[in-house]
């Protein structure tokens, strides 16, 4: 997967803005910023679900501009916000999606006891999603998006809202994806999830800040710090990003106070 001068406007607005980073086949890889950076944008631009406004990219080999229908089937998605069915059980869930991903029917029974063994919803497989815990329907989304055994799974905040220990097992599950050959493009706000990623990219106001492993990213950004984290490279890039926005909007006569309700404005155009 490869992306180059990546852009994408909404009118005047340019949400991400030029961006280029390539991902490795089997590699954890990390997208991070703050709510309205373009972290969003990007994954559906490269799930083909939103046409890029200029740039080149490839998601499995296809054209992002060109062949988004081809991407949709070669790709796993799961996005930030639940989007299964609540109303039916895991079960039809699953008989749903394989459907759906075009999967041959002579897998279906293979590859619905995989998932139900996966996300360990074998007893709740006839109750109703909705009456599920929250890390339980994540699972589910998560078993749903690998149905079709895609080589490229995006995970788009996958777990907010879960408890600790269900984002422990999450993590541990995703790291064993990878031994398979297994692809993993994620955001997060967890910068503590982000250490798991072998490479990372920091995006703010659509414009990538940083890029590289998670370490190496750290010992750049505070090398006489031992006890620094991605916590301490994230507070320090995004408020370094702030004040010299604020500089440049003031050498253009416009207040901070105004600067703050337009960004906050566009955050809610961008995403």
């Amino acid at each position: 997967m490869a992306v180059q001068n990546l852009v994408k406007r909404f009118g005047r607005f340019v949400a991400v803005d030029q961006i280029s980073f390539s991902v490795q086949k089997g590699e954890i890889f990390g997208f991070l910023g703050p709510n309205g950076a373009g972290k969003s944008t990007t994954i559906r631009m490269l799930c083909g679900i939103i046409t890029p406004t200029a740039g080149t990219g490839h998601v499995a080999g296809l054209d992002i501009f060109t062949q988004s229908e081809e991407i949709k089937h070669n790709i796993g998605y799961m996005s930030q916000k639940f989007s299964l069915y609540e109303d039916m059980t895991p079960f039809e869930n699953i008989r749903f999606y394989l459907g759906i991903y075009s999967v041959p029917t002579e897998k279906w029974k293979e590859r619905t006891q995989w998932v139900l063994e996966m996300t360990r919803l074998e007893n709740a497989k006839h109750r109703l999603t909705r009456e599920l815990p929250p890390g339980w329907r994540q699972r589910l989304a998560l078993g749903c998006a690998l149905l079709h055994e895609p080589q490229i799974l995006f995970l788009d905040e996958p777990t907010s809202g879960v408890d600790p220990i269900t984002r422990r097992h999450f993590w541990t599950f995703i790291r064993q994806l990878t031994t398979t050959g297994v692809t993993i493009f994620v955001t997060t706000h967890y910068m503590d999830e982000a250490q798991h990623c072998d490479r990372v990219v920091m995006i703010n106001e659509g414009k990538i800040v940083v890029s590289g492993p998670p370490s190496r990213i750290v010992q750049d950004m505070f090398p006489d710090r031992t006890d620094a984290d991605l916590n301490d490279v994230f507070i320090k890039l995004m408020t370094r990003n702030r004040s010299m926005s604020k500089k440049g909007l003031r050498h253009l006569g416009i207040s901070s106070i105004s600067s703050s309700k337009i960004r906050g404005n566009f955050r809610d155009v961008s995403l």
